[in-house]
Parts: structure tokens; C-alpha cells; sequence
């Protein structure tokens, strides 16, 4: 991004939801805790495409397909590699990710040659205090994913979420995982407490939230885009300002993938009440 009064948005589509069989105690798509969520098969073609447009139409430059489950496999990977190769079709200028779950250097291969530009795959937390979290797959398993996004030629996006029960330690140590694999964008998100999960409440505040900003816009001072994203409105609302004056550049427009965000509207206008400037182009991401 050029400009330090310039903020890039992305938007995201849970194109499958609910369906998860892991355990990861801050996700309410695993079966395991009945969260009260939408739980569905894969959108039909046409809503995700008319969704797409909806997000460009409110600025959207990054738009991520997100599946519920622990990774890809064929029938995923052909049906996410259809809606890229429709939506690059369509909408030209949209910057397509992928968000799902473990995959392989094939798989990943085959999504970027459909039009895929980038990968989202997060540590979530240090790797110390991944068991504590969840118990069906491993952070390293995490890790190799993102290796191999970094190995076919993938845009990698990658972060994690802070205020589960964590340690300052180990949230400087998740950061610092983090850098050891160059990402181009870094989603920061604050966890939003369900009744149905088994983490009680968010252990994060404003201040310690910029402090994570802050943090990693140290340790990464040439990412082109640090994000912030779910428990935005949470931790945020009223109070944006700080996050971009903390080094963030990018924000999440719209809905997550199973609690609602703000109206992108309403985004927009906070946004050029402050002064700053919606991108129209994405570099070096």
C-alpha cells in the first residue's frame, strides 16, 4: 500500500458451514459444541457470484472462499476451484483467497492454476498453547500448510487469534512463528465468545489488542497488508482510528463466517470521516 491513509477491505463467504468435525474450542462450526449457527452444503454458484459482486460493489479488492472441515479434499478442491475460475471470469478485479482448512502442495497447485491468488491459513495461537485449544490436529500440521502455500507460489495469508486464555508469551511467540514465514497479509482477530464454546470469555481488551498491532507491525514493518479482523466491531467500534495509528491497514468487511459485522456501508463512511481512503489496487500481495 502506498499510502498510510489508504485502507485495503476484503471480504469473506463461508461457503460451507458447520460441518466441522475438529475440535478447535474458539470455533463454533465444529458439531462438537451445537453452537446455534446457519449450517449448510456448498452455496449454489449463483449466490456465491452475486455475493462477490455485492462485496465489490462495496470495495471489496480480496474476496476468501472459507469451508468448513479440517482440510481440502477432491470434491472441495474442484468446487473451489470452479467458483475461482467463474468469479476471475467475472469479476476480473477481485483478488481470489482460499481458507480451506490443511492442504497440499497439489491441491494448492491446482487451485492457483483456477485462479486462486492467495491462501489464508492460520497458526491461530503459539505452539505451545495449540493443545490447549485443540486436540484433533496439530499446530505443526498448521505450519507445513503454510509452508507449502510458500512453496507453489501462493500469496500467503496468515494470523491468528488473540484472547483465548493465551500468555503475552505466547502471543509474542506466535508472532514471531509468523514471521519466520513471510507472509503478505496477517488477519489479526479477537475472539468472540459463544455460549456454546468452551473458552468462557474474551481474556483481551482495546489496549492489549493495539498492543498485538503494534507488535506486528514492529516485527513485520514491510507486510503489505496487517489486518484486522474478527472481534473488529468488539474491540473497535467507535474506536478505528487507533487500530490504523497502531500499524494495521486492511480491515474485514461485511459478516464473518457465522457472526455478523458491520454494514460495509457504514464502514465506508466511517472510514472517509477519518480521513481515509478506500484502495482501489492491490500490489505486492
Amino acid at each position: 500500500m502506498n499510502s498510510a491513509k489508504t485502507v485495503f477491505l476484503c471480504a469473506i463467504n463461508n461457503v460451507l458451514s458447520g460441518a466441522c468435525n475438529e475440535d478447535c474450542k474458539f470455533c463454533t462450526q465444529s458439531v462438537r459444541y451445537k453452537a446455534a449457527i446457519e449450517r449448510y452444503t456448498f452455496k449454489a454458484e449463483e449466490q456465491v457470484l452475486q455475493e462477490a459482486r455485492e462485496a465489490a460493489a462495496n470495495g471489496a479488492l480480496g474476496y476468501c472462499l472459507v469451508t468448513a472441515g479440517k482440510g481440502l479434499d477432491d470434491r472441495m478442491t474442484d468446487t473451489i476451484a470452479r467458483l475461482a475460475r467463474r468469479l476471475s471470469t467475472e469479476l476480473p478485479n477481485l483478488r481470489l483467497i482460499a481458507c480451506n482448512g490443511t492442504a497440499g502442495e497439489e491441491q494448492l497447485r491446482y487451485l492457483k492454476t483456477h485462479g486462486i491468488a492467495s491462501y489464508n491459513h492460520n497458526l491461530e495461537t503459539s505452539e505451545r498453547y495449540y493443545p490447549s485449544i485443540c486436540t484433533t490436529h496439530s499446530w505443526q500440521e498448521r505450519y507445513a500448510t503454510c509452508e507449502a502455500v510458500r512453496s507453489v507460489g501462493l500469496s500467503l495469508c496468515s494470523g491468528g487469534i488473540f484472547g483465548m486464555g493465551e500468555s503475552p508469551e505466547d502471543q509474542e511467540s506466535l508472532l514471531q512463528s509468523l514471521c519466520t514465514l513471510n507472509p503478505d497479509s496477517v488477519p489479526l482477530n479477537f475472539y468472540i465468545p459463544n455460549p456454546a464454546l468452551p473458552i468462557p470469555e474474551r481474556t483481551i481488551d482495546r489496549e492489549g489488542a493495539l498492543a498485538v498491532i503494534r507488535r506486528t507491525r514492529q516485527l513485520l514493518p514491510d507486510l503489505p497488508l496487517l489486518m484486522v479482523a474478527g472481534g473488529r466491531e468488539a474491540l473497535f467500534g467507535g474506536a478505528e482510528q487507533s487500530m490504523f495509528e497502531a500499524g494495521a491497514n486492511a480491515i474485514v468487511i461485511g459478516n464473518y463466517l457465522t457472526t455478523p459485522g458491520e454494514a460495509p456501508d457504514r464502514d465506508r463512511q466511517r472510514l472517509r470521516e477519518l480521513g481515509y481512503t478506500i484502495a482501489t489496487e492491490c500490489h505486492g500481495t
